[in-house]
């Protein structure tokens, strides 16, 4: 009878045990965050794998416009890749000349400004100033560059932003992937 009552409780507590080890992750689950690229407002607090604030708010712009240009998940990942290694997402008024004392191959100085660091060349300062005319600017370039979806990444965008190190943007690609990714969930219905 004793031995009848260990094995009751023994697998009365194996079975607890495996209920609590199902139930466990369970409670622990919750639903993944969609964040609307629409509102700033739904974007995470503690930011996208490190990206937070204006910078999620310029990726936003970047995808948006991407968007409306026909640009699908692979070149709003570009975008996003290339303005997080030109100036680290944020909207800035000055660029390597300033920072750097780079000048242009002909021993002018640089005249990048902006998310993508775009020189005069570009466009004027006012639209390289704005994230979504910067971006426009990017995105028309990049669609004129033939087979840049079969490159690897980093190369389309060297090719686009004309800089010195061609694998220089690899290093922001999963960070891209990650933003893009995190800033594509369905917004609600107006």
């Amino acid at each position: 009878m004793r031995m009848l009552r260990r094995i009751a409780v023994s697998a009365g507590v194996v079975a607890l045990i495996a209920g609590v080890a199902v139930l466990l992750p369970l409670s622990l689950a919750q639903e993944p965050a969609e964040f609307c690229v629409e509102e700033p407002a739904t974007f995470p607090a503690g930011g996208v794998e490190g990206w937070h604030g204006e910078q999620l708010e310029n990726a936003a712009t970047i995808v948006r416009t991407a968007s409306d240009l026909g640009f699908g998940r692979d070149g709003q990942i570009l975008g996003v890749m290339t303005a997080m290694g030109e100036s680290s997402l944020r909207n800035i008024d000055y660029g390597d000349w300033e920072t750097r004392g780079f000048t242009n191959p002909d021993g002018s100085r640089t005249t990048s400004i902006g998310l993508f660091q775009q020189q005069q060349w570009w466009g004027s300062a006012e639209t390289r100033m704005d994230p979504a005319g910067a971006a426009t600017l990017f995105y028309a370039r990049l669609g004129r560059l033939e087979g840049w979806q079969t490159m690897p990444p980093s190369h389309a965008i060297h090719r686009v932003q004309i800089n010195t190190e061609r694998d220089y943007y690899a290093q922001y690609q999963a960070d891209a992937i990650a933003v893009v990714d995190a800033l594509s969930g369905v917004c609600p219905a107006a």
